[in-house]
């Protein structure tokens, strides 16, 4: 039996609009993606600097330029700061709460020290030392790269997802469209947020799967949406439960 694909262009997502609801309950799909999808606010922020700095591009020495100086420092801290959630697991606010606290204070410092000469003047002649400046084609470059990934990733993905559906656990993968079949009654669903950062950025988390025919569970990292695709299997398998506790009786 055939199966239909996911939505092009977003695994995973609600039917179009206009469709019954009850087709809503048919499947859900459900996408793995890499942890590099939680690298767009770079991206963002590397198209955002090279649109600016091609604007800029008329000036007479935009390497003194002060909005140029700002400029690099915001892109800088952002990769950091991506990096980091990129790096380590956040897996509970006061984990969240320390961090910002740390990098308050270090931002607080560093900027002290560049506004006062007199307080560790070594350390102030080092942050003065620091110019750093990068052109459009750098910031388009990063950005590029860095979308050329995403689009790997978008095409990847569409040859490997996961559908459930009220009878069946689904795996779609490979070019040819290989398909494995677990059975999806009694099918156990533990729903895990790992990181608060990931989670904030893009509703993803971890689902474990436990299908009652398989010694071991299938984990799905970086699902995105997560709440809602739990809600919708959710919903989809306790009315296959009901409807086979309803039928037992009669048998």
């Amino acid at each position: 039996m055939s199966q239909s694909p996911p939505p092009i262009g977003l695994p995973g997502a609600p039917p179009a609009a206009g469709k019954p609801d009850t087709d809503k309950a048919k499947s859900v799909f459900l996408v793995s993606y890499p942890k590099i999808v939680f690298l767009y606010p770079t991206f963002l922020a590397a198209l955002t600097a090279g649109i600016y700095m091609a604007v800029a591009a008329d000036r007479a020495d935009p390497v003194k330029d002060h909005d140029t100086y700002v400029l690099s420092t915001i892109f800088l801290l952002i990769v950091a700061l991506n990096l980091v959630v990129f790096s380590f697991d956040f897996p509970r606010t006061t984990s969240l709460t320390l961090f910002f606290c740390i990098a308050a204070i270090v931002l607080g410092l560093l900027l002290v020290f560049r506004l006062n000469d007199q307080i560790l003047p070594r350390i102030s002649q080092l942050l003065a030392a620091f110019e750093p400046w990068a052109n459009s084609k750098f910031y388009f470059a990063v950005a590029g790269i860095l979308g050329l990934v995403y689009l790997a990733v978008f095409i990847n993905v569409q040859f490997d997802y996961w559908e459930v559906t009220p009878n069946e656990l689904l795996h779609h993968h490979g070019v040819l469209s290989n398909l494995e079949r677990y059975a999806s009654p009694n099918l156990k669903i533990d729903k895990e947020i790992t990181d608060v950062f990931e989670y904030a950025l893009l509703r993803s988390g971890r689902l474990i799967l436990h299908p009652s025919s398989e010694p071991r569970a299938i984990v799905l990292e970086n699902v995105m949406g997560i709440n809602s695709k739990q809600d919708r299997l959710t919903r989809m398998l306790g009315a296959l439960q009901v409807q086979v506790r309803q039928a037992a009786p009669g048998e």
